[in-house]
């Protein structure tokens, strides 16, 4: 008897804790990079220890994240890019008015690098330096004779734009565009340093790479937006034909974005995402936390949230 009233217990705490995870009160969907994740997991802290809500993290692309936003199945974007995810923003935010954007952004930059070594071995020190054919097969990596640029990972909007811009400039024609997580890419990275060879690829702030390694940001025409006609796949079938990008990018944005209906289902929930703010610098350190630190994503959260009480109180008013 006591041990079947044992397994009733045991099912019924299961039932609950069930319950709970479909009852979250905010779901915050998180892509695939590292700063996102960290600002996922720093946000279910604060929510969970000020409010006392149940928050729960869901992986989740960003075109996905942004529709679960508007249907209410998620409610949390934590780093949009803009103008990255533009063509998101501007559906879901300006035209249907379903989500809503934290005005805080956190500076970023996004271009090509190399190392530094590459550019003093290979004399690189603008992109259109790769399209030289003899340069561009000092890249080559798997011995087929073509060299490699990493552009990115697959489903990141930089992503595709940096299929553009290397159209555009035409070092599509003389390097490999290849896709991979960032994870491994910078593990590539890291050995092309240690062993002393050439290595080109897609670069942005914040980021734990510059903290690690001496870089060369490729010089390229400034950002122009009459020479920036960037479509997603979302756009148009034809995006990567009916685009053109040969010019720097602009200076990015990172912003909060979360679901109106938030207001009214967790309107203290939707007051602190409205103002919480994040510096480049801060992020930065998160990054090189997790992938250089080996620090767990909660562990990170835990201990971010009690170092910068400060700034959480702040989010509360």
């Amino acid at each position: 008897m006591k041990l079947l009233k044992r397994a009733i217990a045991a099912g019924a705490a299961a039932l609950m804790m069930a319950g709970a995870v479909q009852a979250a009160d905010v779901v915050i969907g998180s892509p695939n990079w590292p700063s996102v994740q960290a600002t996922a997991y720093i946000l279910k802290v604060v929510l969970e220890e000020n409010l006392g809500l149940e928050v729960e993290v869901q992986n989740g692309t960003n075109p996905v994240v942004f529709e679960a936003m508007e249907k209410g199945s998620m409610h949390v974007h934590p780093e949009v890019w803009l103008p990255n995810q533009d063509n998101l923003h501007n559906t879901y935010v300006k035209e249907n008015g379903t989500v809503l954007m934290n005005p805080n952004g956190v500076s970023a930059f996004q271009g090509i690098c190399a190392t530094k070594h590459t550019a003093e071995t290979l004399g690189v020190s603008k992109i259109t330096d790769l399209t030289d054919p003899s340069i561009a097969s000092q890249f080559d990596s798997n011995g087929d004779g073509k060299g490699e640029v990493w552009i990115g990972a697959t489903g990141w909007a930089s992503t595709n734009i940096e299929k553009i811009r290397a159209k555009s400039y035409g070092y599509d024609q003389t390097l490999d565009l290849t896709e991979m997580d960032e994870t491994l890419a910078m593990a590539n990275l890291d050995a092309a340093v240690q062993q002393k060879k050439p290595f080109v690829f897609f670069c942005y702030t914040p980021h734990h790479m510059f903290e690690l390694h001496d870089l060369v940001i490729l010089e390229e025409p400034a950002h122009d937006p009459d020479k920036w006609i960037v479509f997603q796949p979302t756009d148009d079938p034809n995006w990567l034909e009916n685009s053109s990008a040969g010019v720097a990018w602009k200076n990015a944005n990172l912003h909060i974005h979360y679901a109106k209906s938030l207001e009214e289902s967790q309107p203290e929930a939707a007051e602190v995402l409205s103002n919480v703010k994040l510096s480049t610098d801060q992020v930065s350190a998160m990054v090189y936390a997790i992938i250089v630190e080996k620090m767990t994503l909660e562990d990170l959260a835990s201990q971010w949230v009690e170092a910068n009480m400060a700034s959480v109180d702040e989010w509360m008013r």
